[in-house]
């Protein structure tokens, strides 16, 4: 027997839909094109969080960094591990708006081509003119692709702003033995159909209303690629703006002349570009992100800080933030690991 389920929103707006036996939560709504935020599906990002006020639940897994004991006992809840039990409400702590009414939208879109921008780094070039409207993201968000001739999905973020042409960009890590990897290394030919779900994801480019601080590990770089795009089409954002960009070796570095021109187009933009295991020849900063950080310029002004990248880099930084006791800020970040995702 299916259950009714409402969703209501900071806002003020509620959202009804039914929830089939044993279905996730999460799936019933995107199912039912409410397109809660949502990141790792696996009950540890935290993203598609929310609260029960009434009705039964139980819940899969949720790890403990996501949710902890004091937050359980509040009922509050992951959607993608939670199956109701009865007819139930949730709340949400934000705008109806951020759920796009309707859902996701599933597009075909073709192979334009395949640029290599470093020895580890592609860029996928993917064409999806034939959709028929305008695909809107936020800058930041991802989408989740199909590996043609598999069952497999990875995600990538968007590495450019959204555009009436609907062309599209996204920075591939290529891994020794991966479905995506080798796809583009072995088969990828200009013409053939990848079919993805987007927009995905909670980590976008929010109004700019102070400093700007974006972090990036690895192919991580691509979530701000779209972010820079858009600021660069605006001119700026009248704040200053300073990127970290950091790769385990040098051969890992991409798109430098991209980041270059940037500063041509975005006022009080720079980049920092560090390398952790620097070769002889490397004469660049090197070590670990956290070193480089300007302590008295973030000490000195309320910030936002943007991080994309893998875990270890991600809790770096929040623990260096913790140990410096810099207040004022507001952290936004997304974590990945090469399992599920290759951004």
């Amino acid at each position: 027997m299916s259950h009714k389920v409402a969703f209501s929103f900071a806002d003020g707006k509620t959202l009804f839909f039914d929830v089939r036996p044993n279905e996730l939560l999460l799936d019933a709504a995107l199912r039912s094109g409410v397109n809660i935020p949502l990141d790792c599906r696996e009950g540890v990002c935290g993203t598609c969080q929310g609260r029960c006020e009434s009705g039964s639940y139980s819940q899969d897994y949720v790890d403990e960094e996501a949710l902890s004991a004091d937050d359980l006992a509040e009922r509050k809840m992951l959607s993608c591990q939670t199956r109701v039990q009865s007819d139930a409400s949730f709340y949400f702590d934000f705008d109806s708006t951020l759920c796009h009414a309707g859902g996701t939208s599933l597009v075909s879109a073709n192979v334009a081509g395949v640029q290599q921008v470093s020895e580890t780094t592609a860029i996928l070039h993917l064409d999806a003119s034939a959709h028929p409207r305008r695909l809107d993201f936020l800058p930041g968000q991802y989408a989740r692709l199909q590996v043609p001739g598999t069952d497999a999905c990875r995600s990538y973020s968007f590495a450019n702003r959204p555009n009436d042409g609907n062309q599209l960009q996204f920075l591939i890590r290529l891994l020794p033995d991966g479905a995506m990897s080798n796809y583009i290394r072995e088969r990828c030919q200009p013409g053939q159909t990848i079919a993805f779900e987007a927009p995905l994801g909670a980590f976008y480019l929010r109004q700019v209303e102070r400093p700007l601080i974006m972090v990036a590990g690895g192919t991580g770089l691509s979530a701000f690629l779209g972010m820079l795009d858009e600021l660069a089409e605006q001119g700026g954002c009248g704040q200053p703006v300073r990127l970290y960009y950091g790769v385990s070796n040098a051969r890992d570095l991409c798109e430098l002349d991209r980041l270059a021109a940037y500063a041509e187009r975005i006022a009080n933009f720079s980049v920092e570009i560090v390398v952790m295991n620097p070769s002889p020849e490397w004469d660049g900063k090197t070590g670990l992100i956290p070193e480089h950080l300007d302590r008295r310029f973030l000490e000195a002004n309320p910030f936002d800080m943007y991080l994309c990248g893998p875990p270890p880099m991600v809790e770096a930084i929040k623990q260096w933030l913790a140990e410096q006791r810099i207040d004022g800020s507001r952290l936004f970040y997304e974590k990945f690991s090469d399992s599920n995702t290759n951004r």
